[in-house]
């Protein structure tokens, strides 16, 4: 739990909204749960949404204490009030699941929260099979990685030691990753292998 005081300069507001401007990394809608739940009180008493702050006015918010973190690439996660996972198979050690195309798996330049990893540790917190606050390095983690406009299975780990014997069995080809083509009519003769390679072009040659 947590509390604040509300100062002139705050006075006014909204309750929702200034809880939502002072904690980016709470999903609006577990915020709104939480005040249905009177997890958030002002001045000891539960309030509504709309309600308008006053000077003098003590928040308490018993909010985990993760969500009062400044925003951050590793913990936006949090951000993800729903994960949107198909997931295959999962055990205490880890997870498989299938990507669908035009999900990047990591964060680049084009998307910070909506990853495959962010959907995967916030399903993992929400289960709360993990916490980094925990943790003292690391982070569930992905095996392997496919393209954003590719779909197929991706592996992630749960733990150090199944993130280091998943990526030994991958270096050493015990597991492999295969892909299949969707072509234009049929290659011919279809047994033949076709090789060629991929070269990386400008975003205008495209």
């Amino acid at each position: 739990m947590q509390e604040l005081t509300i100062g002139k300069n705050d006075a006014g507001q909204r309750l929702d909204r200034f809880i939502a401007k002072n904690l980016p990394l709470l999903p609006p809608a577990l915020l709104q749960k939480y005040i249905r739940l009177k997890r958030v009180k002002v001045n000891g008493k539960g309030a509504k949404r709309d309600a308008r702050l006053q000077t003098g006015d003590i928040l308490q918010l018993y909010i985990n204490d993760e969500f009062f973190d400044k925003p951050k690439e590793e913990n936006l996660f949090l951000s993800i009030f729903q994960p949107r996972l198909n997931i295959v198979y999962e055990d205490e050690n880890l997870l498989l699941a299938d990507k669908r195309p035009g999900l990047v798996v990591h964060a680049d330049e084009t998307e910070k929260v909506n990853t495959l990893i962010n959907h995967i540790q916030a399903y993992l917190y929400q289960k709360r099979e993990w916490n980094p606050r925990r943790e003292n390095a690391f982070t569930p983690a992905l095996c392997n990685r496919i393209d954003r406009n590719t779909g197929g299975i991706v592996i992630a780990a749960k733990n150090a030691e199944t993130l280091r014997i998943i990526n030994e069995k991958i270096r050493t080809h015990e597991l492999e990753k295969s892909y299949l083509c969707v072509t234009v009519g049929r290659p011919q003769p279809p047994g033949e292998k076709l090789k060629a390679f991929c070269e990386k072009m400008s975003q205008g040659n495209w």
